[in-house]
């Protein structure tokens, strides 16, 4: 099958771990969809001038022109890669903000955070310079979880509406 997006083979296992989700009173949420569905996942933060929002927001568009019943078999979710400044508040507004069902997720364990991420084939940095200005950098991938916790497609910055919601309509047709 032709995707937009590309596979990873092997299909990066990543079922077992799991993160705090903000909009859930910080009970973790695991990286496994629903029966019959997916779970988007976003690594970002909430300060990041272009990149991100502009990834949510498309991936929001396209997601809203999937049919009533597949929307509701995608299950969405963002990971803060600046967990000192983007608080659960500020977490859980800014992924509403794109997502109404969106799950926040945040964690200040350093070593739990570079584990996901390391497991998704995530990177990200945070620096602070002399000045005291904060500079964030990192991968700008959303990545489509099955409902066995394993990454099926992952699509990069730029991937627009119409081809995530391509490839989202043949991986729910997939995942039955």
């Amino acid at each position: 099958m032709h995707y937009s997006g590309f596979v990873r083979k092997p299909a990066p296992d990543v079922g077992a771990l799991s993160l705090p989700d903000t909009t859930q009173g910080l009970r973790p949420l695991k990286f496994v969809a629903p029966a019959h569905g997916l779970l988007l996942v976003y690594f970002g933060y909430t300060m990041c001038p272009d990149i991100c929002p502009t990834t949510l927001s498309d991936l929001g568009v396209a997601l809203r022109g999937l049919k009533p019943n597949e929307q509701k078999r995608v299950e969405k979710a963002v990971i803060t890669v600046d967990p000192n400044r983007d608080t659960a508040t500020v977490m859980t507004k800014y992924v509403h903000a794109f997502f109404r069902d969106g799950h926040a997720l945040r964690t200040t364990d350093v070593a739990r955070l570079a584990a996901v991420a390391r497991a998704f084939g995530a990177a990200y940095r945070v620096t602070k310079a002399k000045d005291g200005t904060i500079e964030v950098v990192h991968t700008a991938f959303v990545y489509a979880v099955d409902n066995s916790g394993r990454i099926r497609l992952q699509w990069s910055f730029g991937t627009k509406p119409p081809a995530y919601r391509a490839d989202v309509q043949k991986l729910l047709s997939d995942v039955r």
